[in-house]
């Protein structure tokens, strides 16, 4: 079943997913890698995401490389622009920003990503992506060039993302960014998983199991989690649990 697919089919059953962030930027070594995905095997993580508001580096592919080589989890690539693109990966999330007015990245980049992404074989995942305020200026909203979604302007962010799926998108994202000072609220959350009926990501400021249950409570349907984990790679032991927990009561149980 291809990733959207699951996506969907996961939405329907009240399932909810894990993805791990992984920012080539931020990846100390091979083995502080290697240790998270042993984590992510061992936890019932769903996903891998790789990718960053502004890669620096090199290591995409062998990032990617490593991940595929010793779990058997889908790696959906997380792009801050055009050129992070890795073929050997399973998926991209072809994200518009669409919370911001800058046109590069409504559709301008995309054009430039597209005949690219045709002679791939990625699944891609066309997704709303929508930058919600979390008390600081994150490295996301200062590259992008976008204002972020006000925290408390709950009907703006319901329309937009509700905007998104008329326009065909079919998965949205809130993001309050790396290292966010505040989670997204569940108000906020609550208020986005009313207006659409696309599966609902959420990721930003998530460094709590609690933060994480409250997250699953208002309607996210994948939590993703990043830099929290740079810190605390641990926590994810955690947060899986919360998650296990989520979809045991709801008889959706492990992969």
């Amino acid at each position: 079943m291809k990733i959207l697919e699951t996506l969907k089919e996961n939405q329907k059953q009240g399932k909810k997913s894990i993805a791990v962030l992984v920012d080539p930027d931020k990846v100390a070594d091979a083995s502080a890698l290697q240790h998270l995905i042993n984590l992510a095997s061992e936890n019932c993580v769903d996903y891998f995401f790789v990718g960053g508001s502004l890669v620096t580096t090199t290591n995409l592919s062998e990032i990617v490389k490593q991940i595929k080589e010793n779990v058997n989890l889908p790696v959906i690539l997380f792009p801050g622009n055009s050129i992070q693109i890795e073929p050997s990966a399973d998926g991209i999330l072809f994200l518009s920003l669409i919370s911001g007015r800058n046109p590069e990245l409504l559709i301008g980049q995309h054009v430039v990503a597209a005949p690219i992404l045709r002679n791939t074989r990625l699944e891609v995942l066309p997704t709303g992506y929508m930058l919600i305020s979390s008390g600081r200026t994150t490295s996301v909203a200062y590259i992008s060039n976008t204002t972020p979604i006000p925290d408390d302007k709950y009907s703006l962010a319901a329309c937009t993302a509700m905007a998104g799926e008329m326009l065909g998108l079919q998965l949205m994202y809130l993001d309050a960014g790396s290292g966010a000072e505040k989670e997204i609220s569940a108000r906020m959350i609550s208020a986005v998983r009313k207006a659409i009926h696309t599966p609902l990501l959420v990721g930003g400021g998530i460094n709590t199991a609690q933060k994480a249950r409250t997250a699953l409570e208002a309607g996210a349907d994948m939590i993703v989690i990043g830099n929290a984990l740079e810190k605390d790679p641990n926590l994810l032991i955690e947060i899986a649990d919360k998650v296990y927990e989520w979809n045991q009561s709801v008889g959706a149980g492990k992969n």
